[in-house]
Parts: C-alpha cells; sequence; structure tokens
C-alpha cells in the first residue's frame, strides 16, 4: 500500500473492480478497498460473485438441470429411472465457481499492478485536489490515503422489513436462501421481484411447495403488460402459488415452522412454512462510506446525487452502481465504472441509459430492453407492436423450448425500434439483439429485411419485427398489411 494514487475505489463489487481494472490499464495507480469476507475469506466480487448473480445462477442451472431430467425427457425417448438431488453437492459445486470467479479477480488485479486494500474505506475530505479517504484494515489498523479521483461504489444490501426480521436460520433474506442445506417442504417468499421469482423457481423444481407474495396490486409491474401477463400464466403452469396485491403483516417463528399472516383485501389468513425468503429490494450501502466533511451531495432519497457520467458535486469524485440513479444491475454498475475512469482520464465515453437490459433468470428467461408498450404511448409516442409465439418456431419446439414469445415495440410514425421483451429460453441473450438495434437507432424495416439464420429461436425476433407490419411469415394475423 501507498500513501498517494491516482485512483481509489472504495467497493470491490462488479462497478468497482472493472473501474479499477480500466483505470490500470489506463495507466494510473490505483488502489481499490474491499471490506468483504466470504465464507472465512477476503473476497472481491461484491454482492454479484459471492453472494447474487452468480450463485444464484448455478443453483438455478442446477434446478433446471434436475427438473428437466425428472419430468422432461421422456418424450425424447429418454429414460432415467429414479433421479435424485444431493443438496449438498449442489451447494458445493456453487461455492466452487464463486471461488473461481473471485480468485480471478485478485488475478486479474495482481496482473494489472493493482493494490487490493482488505477493509473498509471512508472519503474524508473530497474538496480539494488530493481527496483524502481513510482505510481501516481488518487489524483495525487506520491511515489516510491521498487521491487524485475517487470512485465510490460499495453496492447495496437487502431491505429488511420489520414484519418478517431475519433470524438466518427460518427466515432467511437471499443470501440464506443460497445455502439451504436440504429442500424446505414449504417455503414462502416475500417479494414477488426478480430475486424472489428466481430463488422461488430454485426451490420449487426442487420439491418445495412454494407460495410467494407480492404487495403491489400487479405482477411485474415494470414489464410490459403482455409479458407480465403470459409469465403469470407460465409461473402458475410450473406450480408457483404467486399472491399479488397481498401484503404480509407479521411473520413469526414458532418452534420448526414459520407462521405468516398476510392481508388482501382487507382479509387476512395465515399460513405455514418450513422456510421464508425475504426479498423485497435492496437499498444502497453506506455505512462508513463518507466522512461528516466529505462535501458529498445527496438526493431526497438518500444515495449519492451524480449527473450523467456519474460525477458528483465534487470534482474527482464519481459514484457508481446502486448508490446512485438507476436500476440495481451488475452490468450497469461495470459500464458506469467504465464510464467514470475515462472521464477522469480526459475521454468523452457516455452510457445510454435507454438501452439497459433488464433480466429474470427463470426458466424460461424473462427479458427485456427499451420501452414497454404502456410506457411508449405514455411518453407520446404512436405505438404498433409486433409479437410471435415461440410455439411455432422450429427450433423451440426441436428443442422443447417453444414455451415464451418475442415482441417488439415501435414509433408508427418513425418506423424506430422503441423496445424489445422476450420470454424465451436465452431470452437475456436473444434481446442484446434489440439493445444493438436500438443503439444504432434501427427501424422495423431494418430488422424485416435482414436473413436470420435457420433454425433458431432469434427467427422469432424476425417475424416479431414482420408481425409489426402485419404480415408475419409463420403466423397467420388477422391485421391489414400496410
Amino acid at each position: 500500500m501507498k500513501d498517494n494514487y491516482d485512483l481509489v475505489v472504495i467497493g470491490g463489487g462488479p462497478g468497482g473492480y472493472v473501474a479499477a481494472i480500466r483505470a490500470a490499464q489506463l495507466g494510473m495507480s490505483v488502489a481499490c478497498i474491499e471490506k468483504r469476507i466470504y465464507k472465512g475469506e477476503p473476497a472481491l466480487g461484491g454482492t454479484c460473485l459471492n453472494v447474487g448473480c452468480i450463485p444464484s445462477k448455478a443453483l438455478l442451472d442446477t434446478s433446471h438441470r434436475f427438473e428437466a431430467t425428472k419430468h422432461d425427457l421422456d418424450e425424447h425417448g429418454i429414460s432415467t429411472g429414479d433421479v435424485t438431488i444431493d443438496i449438498e453437492q449442489m451447494i458445493g459445486r456453487k461455492e466452487a465457481i464463486v471461488k473461481q470467479l473471485t480468485g480471478g479477480i485478485e488475478g486479474l488485479f495482481k496482473g494489472n499492478g493493482i493494490d487490493w486494500l482488505q477493509g473498509w474505506g471512508t472519503l474524508l475530505d473530497g474538496k480539494g485536489s488530493d481527496k483524502k479517504v481513510k482505510f481501516v484494515a481488518d487489524d483495525d489498523a487506520e491511515s489516510t490515503i491521498t487521491a487524485k479521483n475517487v470512485i465510490l461504489a460499495s453496492g447495496s444490501i437487502p431491505i429488511d422489513i420489520p414484519v418478517a426480521k431475519t433470524d438466518h436460520d427460518r427466515i432467511v433474506d437471499s443470501t440464506g436462501a443460497l445455502d439451504f442445506t436440504e429442500t424446505p417442504k414449504r417455503l414462502g417468499v416475500i417479494g414477488a421481484g426478480v430475486i424472489g421469482l428466481e430463488l422461488g423457481s430454485v426451490w420449487r423444481r426442487l420439491g418445495s411447495e412454494v407460495v410467494v407474495y407480492e404487495a403491489l396490486p400487479s405482477f411485474l409491474a415494470t414489464a410490459d403488460k403482455d409479458m407480465a401477463k403470459e409469465a403469470a400464466k407460465m409461473f402458475k403452469k410450473q406450480g408457483l402459488d404467486i399472491r399479488v396485491d397481498t401484503k404480509v403483516i407479521k411473520a413469526e417463528v414458532q418452534g420448526d415452522e414459520v407462521v405468516v399472516t398476510s392481508e388482501n383485501k382487507g382479509e387476512s389468513s395465515e399460513q405455514r412454512f418450513d422456510k421464508l425468503i425475504v426479498c423485497v429490494g435492496r437499498r444502497a450501502y453506506s455505512e462508513k462510506l463518507l466522512g461528516e466533511d466529505s462535501g458529498i451531495k445527496l438526493t431526497e432519497r438518500g444515495l449519492i446525487d451524480v449527473d450523467d457520467q456519474c460525477k458528483t458535486n465534487l470534482d474527482g469524485v464519481y459514484a457508481i452502481g446502486d448508490l446512485v440513479r438507476g436500476p440495481m444491475l451488475a452490468h450497469k454498475a461495470s459500464e458506469e465504472g467504465i464510464m467514470a475512469v475515462e472521464r477522469m482520464h480526459g475521454e468523452k465515453a457516455q452510457i445510454n441509459y435507454d438501452t439497459i437490459i433488464n433480466v429474470i433468470y427463470t426458466h424460461p428467461e424473462i427479458a427485456w430492453v427499451g420501452l414497454t408498450e404502456q410506457e411508449a404511448t405514455d411518453a407520446g409516442y404512436e405505438v404498433k407492436t409486433g409479437s410471435f409465439n415461440l410455439a411455432a418456431n422450429g427450433r423451440a419446439l426441436a428443442q422443447s423450448e417453444a414455451e415464451g414469445s418475442i415482441k417488439v415495440v415501435a414509433d408508427a410514425k418513425t418506423d424506430r425500434l422503441l423496445g424489445m421483451h422476450a420470454i424465451a429460453a436465452g431470452a437475456g441473450d436473444i434481446v442484446h439483439q434489440g439493445m444493438i438495434a436500438m443503439e444504432f437507432v434501427s427501424s422495423i424495416e431494418d430488422l424485416q429485411l435482414m436473413t436470420f439464420a435457420h433454425p433458431t429461436i432469434s427467427e422469432a425476433v424476425h417475424e416479431a419485427a414482420l408481425s409489426a407490419d402485419g404480415r408475419p411469415i409463420h403466423a397467420i394475423q388477422r391485421k391489414k398489411r400496410k
């Protein structure tokens, strides 16, 4: 550790570690402060790699393979006999993946000459040309570092609610739900957002009876209404009991059960579970991040106030990821980290926030980019849409993945693509086609004129684009051709 750096990054998650690497590539001297201890060992990678995106996807993949092997192979003529799941081995595989990836970041730091400082970082004073950062190591040794630039990237933590306090045993947050040692027979989930649906799906596939409570009156309120409606039917068919407009008013542990009291339209009911997962969202994590004289301006919501380039009110101080406005997404944080570093280096980096992709990694996946049909209408566009069901897609049928659809949203006057929405196996990859098209300001006609390989699921994108003008080839659409 040195006394002075070109850049100090506080936080080693997807925003912080990516920013540190990019800064080192540009020739800056860099220190990254990260306090996380995971399974008794210091760890880079933040929530995403340790207890979020990556471990949850590992469990989602294992649980999907288990369910497919147990229930979906007969139609292919494949007989397997009795199929069992070893939860301990599943968790062990998840841990091995986490260790490989977080260890990889440590190797990238060493290869790029970045100092990893294990402990707490606090911005003491960001007003001068040399910013002051207090570093408290794990052994409580305290020192002050100066830096020309600082990036605040401390991420977020799960929201705790008073009516369902986590006890890290029967009532857990999203982190605890990644480490169950056995499949609960009855599982309750508070929150039908991304995390609730993914974790509920994991344990439902492994045999749990799952009830998901959602306080909002509509399901997947931020998604396109057509896609949300289709997804609700899909989850019901899969066995998830999703109860919208239902508020949990009390959850308490009684012996080896969790008793949940909920309320819907003024009527209360009680249900018992073996485990309860609380995943009602996340909040910015700023403990010890800012000193009293740091000079950083906050928003009314308590987030760090930044401009479109993630610059705070102080020269040379940037904040990224879950600490600032916008969706709490790892890929958004990473790109903000790169943008911040390149801006402080004098480059004109910029992010198009209109093309940030959202993905729910259930099976099939739910993903979207750009505007929903309702958002486009509310924004004053004359909207046209096109949709195509995967039941008519040859590749989807051939691989038993014919559940879902693709939808495009466009400006009827200019033909410009405004959004793409998908429910499909690999939907998160499919909507990248929409993102790229939107970045190049493509029209629906552009997509119509492209040649999509056959047979691929991506052909459904082509058909959806054709559908926007009433002329899909592989579906009958009662719409006047334009």
